[in-house]
């Protein structure tokens, strides 16, 4: 799910200034078995763990992260996990990821396009014609779902209706609550389209992936996050990754805080929460190797062959981004194209970036979101945390001798400021803050 154009789990962010930043060291993975005679040591751990303690330091409660360049990997953790007991983060943990899993349904809408059962542009009312009626349904095709260009309204203000009015009562009344993919589609529908369909600029929309979720449904006749589980999740070979079954993770995690741009002052948890409302769209919990070991999979054709793939990585320009069919990409200057995507919850984000060719990888994960203020616009401010995890992630993306790590003059940190910020926006902040009434916000 996204809600701030930022830095992808980055949604937003309130100066704490009730809640005491705990300190803690990062914790370092298992080593990865040494490089060969032939080979060049390019991770720099130490810098590695500098630069992920610099994200805690800068007030981020808990990051932990696994990194990889070739053979190499490296995992590490900063933080603390609980902000009342100082039970520090680890670098397995699991962690919700968001609109991470959009890159998972579309990996399963691909594979039937693979197997004949579905066509891309297809109207999508050939399959949901009950759904979808209409004109809308005749002029929207499954590839515009896909790729955010159906211009259909996001759902999550209509799910969780204090946030228009300035309050998130919403989210503490809807903890517990079971909403059917069904009504969140008709929220998304009856709430203003953002363009024609096929328009371009596309306009990010959560309902996309809903949609996607109960086509799938339809096409397989399973449910969806079964369907996943086994043809993507299980092929792919992830044992920490699943769709929860209850508001509950199973297995060692962290608490997630949300601020929520100062409206929750201090961090609430809310890392028990029935993800109903984010179904196909975002529910996945995850870690971040297994993210890694997600992308590697998938970007080396183990998932879907290379005609899927060229069509997932066929891009057009959505809400800043280069969008493919649930994955974008971004340009680091100096040191390459990567594909990934991003997600945030209430709580909880998660980033996860890898070259085309699955060599160099990070995946990252948050455990404090919407920690900014917000300007007269509604826009969040910068803040120290942005900085430094996007320093973070060029370290652990452009490693010694790339010609682009931090220092070498190449990606200066007001480059990287400019290039992932534009590109990484998490929840489309402007999904929720269109309707907010800032005279009632509270910093």
């Amino acid at each position: 799910m996204r809600i701030a154009r930022l830095l992808g789990t980055v949604l937003g962010t309130t100066l704490l200034t009730t809640t005491a930043v705990l300190t803690a060291p990062a914790h370092a993975g298992p080593a990865a078995p040494p490089a060969g005679p032939a080979e060049r040591t390019s991770l720099d751990r130490t810098a590695l763990r500098d630069a992920l303690d610099a994200v805690h330091e800068a007030g981020m409660y808990g990051v932990f992260s696994s990194v990889r360049d070739g053979r190499e990997r490296w995992t590490g953790a900063s933080g603390v996990a609980d902000v009342k007991t100082e039970r520090p983060v680890t670098p397995g943990m699991r962690h919700r990821v968001g609109s991470i899993s959009k890159t998972f349904t579309s990996v399963a809408l691909l594979q039937q396009v693979e197997r004949g059962r579905l066509r891309l542009d297809a109207p999508i009312g050939d399959y949901l014609p009950d759904l979808i009626p209409g004109e809308r349904g005749r002029q929207i095709t499954v590839r515009m779902l896909l790729n955010h260009t159906s211009h259909i309204g996001d759902y999550v203000v209509g799910a969780f209706p204090s946030l228009a009015e300035g309050s998130t009562a919403s989210l503490d009344e809807e903890r517990f609550r079971s909403i059917r993919p069904g009504e969140l589609v008709r929220l998304g529908l009856a709430a203003p389209a953002t363009g024609r369909p096929g328009e371009l600029p596309g306009s990010y929309s959560n309902t996309n992936y809903v949609i996607a979720g109960l086509l799938l449904e339809k096409i397989t006749g399973q449910g969806a996050e079964k369907h996943i589980t086994r043809n993507v999740i299980d092929r792919a070979g992830l044992r920490h990754t699943s769709f929860p079954r209850t508001p509950y993770i199973k297995g060692p995690h962290s608490r997630m805080y949300e601020s929520f741009y100062g409206l929750i002052d201090p961090p609430r948890d809310y890392s028990v929460y029935d993800m109903s409302w984010a179904y196909t769209a975002g529910a996945v919990v995850s870690t971040t190797d297994d993210l890694n070991r997600f992308y590697r999979a998938l970007l080396g054709g183990k998932l879907i062959g290379k005609a899927a793939l060229d069509e997932m990585t066929r891009t057009v320009p959505v809400s800043g981004l280069d969008y493919g069919l649930g994955i974008y990409t971004l340009e680091l200057p100096g040191c390459g194209r990567f594909w990934g995507h991003d997600g945030a919850v209430f709580g909880a984000g998660m980033t996860a970036l890898s070259s085309r060719d699955g060599k160099r990888q990070v995946a990252l994960a948050q455990n404090l979101m919407k920690y900014q203020s917000l300007d007269e616009n509604g826009i969040p401010k910068a803040h120290a945390i942005d900085d430094a995890l996007y320093a973070y992630i060029v370290r652990a993306l452009c490693p010694a001798g790339s010609g682009a790590t931090p220092g070498a003059g190449l990606v200066s940190p007001e480059d990287a400021r400019d290039g992932l910020s534009k590109r990484l926006p998490g929840i489309d902040h402007s999904q929720l803050t269109r309707g907010l009434k800032f005279g009632q916000l509270s910093h």
